[in-house]
């Protein structure tokens, strides 16, 4: 299996962010964090060492809270990693029939083939830092991750689309995607890529994207997915991966972990706040 997102062309180029979190922590600060929402299923999710382990650096359960100024907190610019598909890197899934939709589990425009694990609601719901987290309405967000192989539609498999979608914001700036809980591919903590676009109709092309971040699976979901036959060739990747040694998520990753509840037979519900500078 590939090592994805690796390379310093794409992730170290991103590593310059959350110097203010850590300054506010060293000055005893209590500092509410958007989308934060540790708790997940069997309890506190925490950050780890290897295996999932959980060693108490993360332990936050509030999903949608403000700063002692009464701020909202920015989410970290991430990279897009190799496979974005939105015309930065080879194909462009935006200008495709299609790609606005809720359930991003099949391919589509022409193409067949529906990606098979365990079911996970994504919602998500977009704010404004400069208005006291109020939130964005018309605007566009596109999703995408791997699947349970660790494989990218487009790239690794060449012949699908699928988990990969745009939807728009509502009035209390939310959106759905019904999709599959990733997997873990070697070298990387699992995790689900976005970009935020002002509206669907700029949400056609990496250049007019505002925002590209990216959201960590929790400690205690992924133990529980992976454990399962479906997911077989996750679980030595996810024990040999942390947090803390992600090249993506070692520096800060407070404001990318959701909530995640559910189970393996019903499956799971992931909720995360994002705020932007819109």
């Amino acid at each position: 299996m590939e090592d994805h997102d690796r390379g310093l062309v794409f992730d170290l180029q991103t590593m310059n962010r959350r110097n203010l979190l850590g300054f506010l922590v060293k000055a005893g600060m209590t500092v509410g964090l958007v989308g934060c929402g540790n708790s997940s299923v069997g309890g506190t999710d925490t950050a780890s060492g290897q295996n999932g382990l959980a060693s108490g650096n993360n332990s936050s359960n509030s999903t949608s809270v403000t700063s002692a100024n009464g701020a909202c907190t920015t989410i970290p610019e991430e990279t897009a990693g190799p496979y974005p598909g939105d015309g930065s890197n080879g194909p462009n899934a935006l200008t495709a029939s299609g790609v606005v939709r809720s359930d991003i589990r099949s391919s589509f425009n022409g193409l067949s083939g529906t990606a098979a694990g365990i079911p996970l609601t994504v919602n998500l719901t977009l704010v404004n830092v400069n208005a006291d987290c109020a939130a964005l309405a018309g605007y566009a967000i596109y999703l995408w991750h791997c699947d349970r192989d660790g494989k990218y539609s487009l790239y690794d498999l060449t012949a699908q689309n699928y988990l990969r979608g745009v939807q728009e914001t509502d009035s209390t700036g939310r959106v759905t995607f019904t999709t599959i809980f990733p997997g873990c591919y070697s070298g990387r903590w699992p995790h689900m890529h976005f970009e935020v676009f002002r509206s669907l109709a700029q949400a056609t092309s990496s250049n007019n994207k505002i925002k590209t971040s990216q959201i960590a699976m929790t400690t205690n979901a992924c133990n529980l997915v992976y454990a399962t036959s479906e997911y077989s060739t996750s679980l030595n990747n996810f024990r040999n991966i942390s947090l803390n040694t992600d090249n993506v998520f070692s520096d800060g990753y407070s404001l990318q972990i959701p909530e995640i509840t559910g189970d393996t037979t019903s499956g799971f519900v992931l909720n995360l706040d994002i705020a932007i500078v819109p």
